[in-house]
Protein backbone atom coordinates (compact mmCIF):
# COMPACT_ATOMS: atom_id res chain seq x y z
CA UNK A 1 0.00 0.00 0.00
CA UNK A 2 1.55 3.55 -1.06
CA UNK A 3 0.54 7.06 -0.10
CA UNK A 4 -1.72 6.75 -3.66
CA UNK A 5 -4.31 4.55 -1.89
CA UNK A 6 -5.35 7.61 0.71
CA UNK A 7 -8.25 9.99 0.26
CA UNK A 8 -7.96 13.58 1.26
CA UNK A 9 -10.06 16.45 1.71
CA UNK A 10 -8.96 20.05 1.28
CA UNK A 11 -11.25 22.02 3.28
CA UNK A 12 -11.89 25.39 1.90
CA UNK A 13 -14.43 28.80 2.49
CA UNK A 14 -13.35 31.06 -0.46
CA UNK A 15 -10.93 33.73 -1.16
CA UNK A 16 -8.08 31.78 0.51
CA UNK A 17 -4.17 31.77 0.02
CA UNK A 18 -4.26 30.10 -3.64
CA UNK A 19 -0.73 28.95 -3.38
CA UNK A 20 -1.21 26.96 -0.17
CA UNK A 21 -4.12 25.58 -2.13
CA UNK A 22 -2.84 24.60 -5.39
CA UNK A 23 0.80 23.50 -4.05
CA UNK A 24 -0.48 20.51 -1.61
CA UNK A 25 -3.46 19.92 -4.35
CA UNK A 26 -0.74 19.70 -7.09
CA UNK A 27 1.71 17.59 -4.99
CA UNK A 28 -1.00 14.93 -3.38
CA UNK A 29 -2.24 14.49 -7.31
CA UNK A 30 1.31 13.92 -8.60
CA UNK A 31 1.79 11.03 -5.79
CA UNK A 32 -1.20 9.58 -6.69
CA UNK A 33 -3.44 10.29 -3.96
CA UNK A 34 -7.35 10.94 -3.82
CA UNK A 35 -8.12 14.35 -3.08
CA UNK A 36 -11.38 15.80 -2.97
CA UNK A 37 -11.67 19.75 -2.47
CA UNK A 38 -14.51 20.18 0.14
CA UNK A 39 -16.02 23.80 0.79
CA UNK A 40 -18.66 25.62 2.94
CA UNK A 41 -18.70 28.43 0.74
CA UNK A 42 -20.49 28.18 -2.72
CA UNK A 43 -18.77 27.51 -6.44
CA UNK A 44 -16.98 29.37 -8.07
CA UNK A 45 -14.38 29.48 -5.02
CA UNK A 46 -11.83 32.52 -5.36
CA UNK A 47 -8.17 32.03 -5.43
CA UNK A 48 -5.76 34.66 -3.43
CA UNK A 49 -2.27 35.94 -3.86
CA UNK A 50 -2.40 37.32 -0.67
CA UNK A 51 -4.47 40.40 -1.14
CA UNK A 52 -5.12 39.79 -5.22
CA UNK A 53 -7.48 38.11 -7.12
CA UNK A 54 -5.71 34.63 -8.28
CA UNK A 55 -7.87 32.04 -10.14
CA UNK A 56 -11.21 30.60 -9.65
CA UNK A 57 -11.90 27.12 -8.61
CA UNK A 58 -14.64 24.55 -8.51
CA UNK A 59 -15.05 22.43 -5.36
CA UNK A 60 -16.12 18.75 -5.51
CA UNK A 61 -18.03 18.20 -2.23
CA UNK A 62 -20.27 21.14 0.09
CA UNK A 63 -18.94 20.46 3.35
CA UNK A 64 -22.73 19.34 4.18
CA UNK A 65 -22.59 16.77 1.92
CA UNK A 66 -18.63 15.55 2.43
CA UNK A 67 -18.42 12.52 5.12
CA UNK A 68 -15.21 12.93 7.21
CA UNK A 69 -15.08 8.98 7.24
CA UNK A 70 -14.01 8.49 3.37
CA UNK A 71 -11.10 10.72 4.34
CA UNK A 72 -7.69 9.63 5.73
CA UNK A 73 -6.46 13.29 6.03
CA UNK A 74 -7.24 17.05 5.94
CA UNK A 75 -5.00 19.72 4.38
CA UNK A 76 -6.22 22.83 5.31
CA UNK A 77 -4.90 26.12 2.99
CA UNK A 78 -4.72 29.47 4.83
CA UNK A 79 -5.71 33.26 3.64
CA UNK A 80 -6.91 35.22 6.32
CA UNK A 81 -10.01 35.51 4.58
CA UNK A 82 -11.11 31.96 4.45
CA UNK A 83 -9.21 30.50 7.67
CA UNK A 84 -11.85 33.77 9.16
CA UNK A 85 -14.57 31.93 7.54
CA UNK A 86 -13.44 28.26 8.45
CA UNK A 87 -13.21 29.07 12.04
CA UNK A 88 -16.41 29.92 12.98
CA UNK A 89 -18.19 26.62 11.06
CA UNK A 90 -19.41 24.22 13.71
CA UNK A 91 -18.90 21.27 11.09
CA UNK A 92 -15.27 22.43 10.33
CA UNK A 93 -14.77 22.50 13.82
CA UNK A 94 -15.93 19.00 14.37
CA UNK A 95 -14.06 17.65 10.71
CA UNK A 96 -10.46 19.19 13.01
CA UNK A 97 -11.69 17.47 16.21
CA UNK A 98 -12.68 14.31 14.53
CA UNK A 99 -9.42 13.84 12.57
CA UNK A 100 -7.28 15.10 14.95
CA UNK A 101 -9.08 12.29 17.48
CA UNK A 102 -9.25 9.25 15.29
CA UNK A 103 -5.09 9.82 14.62
CA UNK A 104 -5.85 11.02 11.73
CA UNK A 105 -3.95 13.80 9.94
CA UNK A 106 -4.30 17.61 10.07
CA UNK A 107 -2.13 19.62 8.22
CA UNK A 108 -2.99 23.58 8.36
CA UNK A 109 -0.87 26.30 6.72
CA UNK A 110 -0.78 30.15 7.25
CA UNK A 111 -3.67 31.42 8.74
CA UNK A 112 -6.00 27.87 8.59
CA UNK A 113 -4.56 26.59 12.67
CA UNK A 114 -7.11 29.61 13.26
CA UNK A 115 -9.67 26.77 12.62
CA UNK A 116 -7.46 24.54 15.03
CA UNK A 117 -7.65 26.98 18.06
CA UNK A 118 -11.28 27.51 17.88
CA UNK A 119 -11.82 23.81 17.99
CA UNK A 120 -10.22 23.93 21.29
CA UNK A 121 -7.71 21.08 19.81
CA UNK A 122 -4.19 23.13 20.90
CA UNK A 123 -3.87 22.54 24.26
CA UNK A 124 -0.29 20.85 24.65
CA UNK A 125 0.48 20.54 20.77
CA UNK A 126 3.22 22.43 19.45
CA UNK A 127 2.57 24.04 16.00
CA UNK A 128 3.54 27.14 13.89
CA UNK A 129 1.52 29.13 11.46
CA UNK A 130 2.01 33.13 9.84
CA UNK A 131 3.20 34.76 12.28
CA UNK A 132 0.50 37.01 13.15
CA UNK A 133 -1.73 34.55 14.61
CA UNK A 134 0.92 33.38 17.14
CA UNK A 135 -0.51 34.84 20.30
CA UNK A 136 -3.96 33.54 19.52
CA UNK A 137 -2.59 29.81 18.91
CA UNK A 138 -0.73 30.11 21.94
CA UNK A 139 -3.79 31.89 23.76
CA UNK A 140 -5.09 28.61 22.95
CA UNK A 141 -2.79 26.33 24.60
CA UNK A 142 -0.33 25.88 21.89
CA UNK A 143 3.23 25.82 21.73
CA UNK A 144 3.98 28.25 18.79
CA UNK A 145 7.42 27.16 17.27
CA UNK A 146 9.24 29.43 14.07
CA UNK A 147 9.89 26.60 11.83
CA UNK A 148 8.90 26.41 8.13
CA UNK A 149 7.34 22.86 9.21
CA UNK A 150 6.12 21.83 12.92
CA UNK A 151 5.10 17.78 13.12
CA UNK A 152 3.65 17.13 16.35
CA UNK A 153 2.58 13.84 15.88
CA UNK A 154 -0.81 13.72 13.30
CA UNK A 155 -0.73 17.75 13.36
CA UNK A 156 1.71 19.16 10.70
CA UNK A 157 1.54 23.05 10.22
CA UNK A 158 3.72 25.18 8.17
CA UNK A 159 3.82 29.29 8.45
CA UNK A 160 3.49 30.75 4.84
CA UNK A 161 3.90 30.20 1.19
CA UNK A 162 7.60 29.65 1.02
CA UNK A 163 7.34 26.84 3.03
CA UNK A 164 4.93 25.11 0.60
CA UNK A 165 7.69 22.13 -0.50
CA UNK A 166 8.58 21.22 3.15
CA UNK A 167 5.00 21.30 3.80
CA UNK A 168 4.03 18.90 1.16
CA UNK A 169 6.96 17.00 2.03
CA UNK A 170 5.84 16.53 5.31
CA UNK A 171 2.57 15.59 4.28
CA UNK A 172 3.70 12.52 1.76
CA UNK A 173 5.95 11.12 4.46
CA UNK A 174 3.07 10.99 7.01
CA UNK A 175 0.63 9.35 4.11
CA UNK A 176 3.50 6.98 3.10
CA UNK A 177 4.23 6.01 6.88
CA UNK A 178 0.25 5.59 7.57
CA UNK A 179 0.15 3.11 4.20
CA UNK A 180 3.55 0.94 5.28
Amino acid sequence: MHAANKRVAILVDTNFEQAEFTGPLEALKTAGVQVTVVSTAHNPLQGLHHIEKGDRFTADQSLEAADPTEFDALVLPGGAINADALRVQEKARDWVRDFLHEGKLVAAICHAPWLLASANVLEGRKLTSYFTIQDDLRNAGGEWIDEPVVIDDNLITSRQPDDIPAFNEAILAFLEKEAA
